[in-house]
């Protein structure tokens, strides 16, 4: 595992790990390589468990053209069907739905209110995409992620933090 510093113009220290399984320490440009070796010494057990979740997320996005053709064919299925319970509770309508091969976004609300949807959701369970259409139709009301749009999921999905855990434990 490779650990790459790079140092600007902020305020705190940060670790992240990119999809080549390397850990990115963002740090001040004052701070030492001493302190940048402990503050990873210090983050180790979090690293070692940041590292395990990509794997598991980037295997997740590695699939065989035969699961993709299955994912996309669900997706069709399930997708536009849970849009379209969720808008006549909710009353909000997309301009459309459309399912794609998104791997790091699973979903999006774009200014004209055309959703569109990863087939990758199809890999979780039914509460998070349910999860992910409300949030995409709040979209339509709030395009931002005030605490009204949370508001808003709040009122029609009461556990969708729970539910958006669900998909974070799984990335």
């Amino acid at each position: 595992m490779e650990i790459k510093v790079i140092k600007s113009s902020r305020k705190t220290m940060s670790l992240s790990v990119n999809d080549d399984l390397n850990v990115v320490v963002r740090v001040p440009y004052y701070v030492s390589q001493t302190q940048i070796s402990k503050f990873v010494s210090d983050n180790s057990f979090w690293i070692e468990k940041a590292v395990k979740h990509k794997k598991e997320y980037l295997n997740r996005l590695s699939v065989c053209e035969e699961q993709r053709a299955l994912l996309l064919k669900t997706a069709r299925q399930i997708i536009p069907q849970r849009v379209s319970y969720y808008s006549s509770i909710m009353n909000l309508y997309p301009s459309s739905v459309k399912i794609t091969s998104a791997k790091k976004r699973f979903g999006s609300c774009s200014s004209k209110n055309a959703l569109c949807f990863s087939y990758m959701l199809m890999q979780y369970p039914i509460e998070a995409v349910d999860y992910v259409v409300v949030h995409e139709l709040a979209h339509i009301k709030f395009h931002n992620h005030s605490s009204e749009f949370y508001s808003l999921i709040e009122n029609y999905m009461p556990d969708y933090k729970k539910r958006e855990k669900m998909l974070k434990s799984y990335t």
